[in-house]
């Protein structure tokens, strides 16, 4: 008996040390590395790879690429030169092959695309800081099924309720609108707005208010692998060939009836904020034509905002519109966005008009790096 415990201790440190031979054979590693200077450095163990390189939304890497260098333990690393304060996102190509780092559990899903992110910030006063989760009151962040008789469907949206909810006192609504292979997830994942609304509530820089986030899909329920079709493969355009009982827009009071009668709402138009990008901004668009005084805000970011060839009912629509005197009109577009043609002939029809509006450009395309920055600054505009 003592023979056999000392042959199964002497098993139990064989099969210990092998353990950790084996864990010395594999180094440890960590992904991505933000440093105090705001460089980033990004490792990835694979000794058999031929080419590891770093794919990412960078403007400091112009080519948006930078090769990984192989370590003798067969860690390839590479790093950045400074990044700004921002959220960035990116991937690993592995001979030829798309990944995400495996190092980084951070992962978020635009349309099919996954990647992974990270955060750089310097400073309380910049973009990383309101990106990121901070030691402030939090709102609460849920999924929520209502009805839409127009459309005839049980559907999903997001609503985002500011931490001062105590279902007593009410709050005015901004209702927040993706764009296309969007859903209600993108805003909340993508656009941060949790931790944006938190952080500005915090700091005083806009009003606790409810913000809604609604699924912009009218032959979709809700995002895929939420409703029942089940886990099909996402492509920004699924189950567009049904059609729909009606558009967005026609369907779009739905969503407003249910909030005001399932939350703690000011409802009225001075209360109400609608704004979206791209497709969404298209939305908010047509939703300002067609409900002219049921919301005082509307935000137009990188929107879709084609104008109509009926002329006529447009400039009714139009001219009822800014009768109505709105408290804002607003338009946010970058000087690289593929929509800037379209946006451009609809602030030359409102110069036109003498139609009031506010316009802000930057730098930047179609991008959600830009549509964080209009959600922050238009939040900080309404219900003043």
């Amino acid at each position: 008996m003592k023979r056999l415990m000392i042959l199964s201790g002497c098993f139990f440190v064989a099969l210990s040390s092998f353990g950790q031979q084996a864990l010395g054979q594999r180094p440890r590693v960590t992904s991505p590395v933000v440093n105090q200077d705001g460089t980033v450095t990004f490792n990835f163990y694979d000794p058999s790879a031929q080419a590891v390189s770093v794919n990412g939304d960078f403007e400091e890497i112009r080519s948006k690429r930078l090769d990984m260098t192989k370590q003798e333990n067969g860690v390839w690393t590479v790093t950045t030169a400074p990044l700004a304060p921002e959220l960035y996102s990116y991937s690993l190509t592995v001979d030829g092959q798309r990944f995400v780092d495996p190092a980084n559990s951070y992962v978020n899903r635009d349309i099919s695309t996954l990647s992974n992110i990270f955060i750089v910030s310097k400073t309380n006063d910049d973009k990383g800081h309101l990106y990121s989760v901070n030691n402030v009151p939090h709102g609460m962040l849920s999924r929520v099924w209502y009805d839409s008789p127009t459309l005839g469907q049980q559907r999903r949206m997001t609503v985002y309720l500011p931490p001062q909810y105590d279902g007593k006192k009410r709050f005015p609504v901004m209702y927040l609108l993706h764009g296309h292979g969007g859903d209600e997830t993108a805003w909340g994942d993508l656009g941060r707005t949790s931790q944006i609304m938190d952080n500005l509530i915090a700091e005083g820089k806009c009003v606790p208010m409810i913000v809604v986030m609604p699924n912009g899909n009218p032959t979709c329920n809700a995002a895929p692998g939420w409703w029942h079709e089940g886990m099909y493969t996402p492509d920004g355009n699924a189950f567009n060939q049904r059609g729909a009982k009606a558009t967005m827009e026609e369907s779009f009071m739905d969503i407003v009836n249910y909030v005001d009668t399932h939350y703690q709402t000011i409802a009225q138009r001075s209360a109400r904020a609608v704004t979206g990008l791209s497709m969404g901004g298209g939305h908010t668009f047509g939703i300002s034509r067609l409900y002219p005084e049921t919301f005082d805000y509307y935000g137009l970011q990188s929107a879709a905002c084609r104008m109509p060839r009926d002329r006529a009912e447009f400039d009714k629509q139009m001219s009822k519109l800014f009768s109505s005197k709105p408290k804002l009109y607003w338009i946010a577009i970058g000087k690289d966005d593929f929509l800037m043609q379209m946006n451009t002939e609809l602030r030359q029809y409102l110069d036109g008009k003498g139609y009031k509006y506010e316009y802000y450009e930057n730098d930047g395309g179609h991008i959600w790096r830009n549509w964080r920055i209009y959600l922050t600054m238009f939040a900080q505009k309404i219900f003043k």
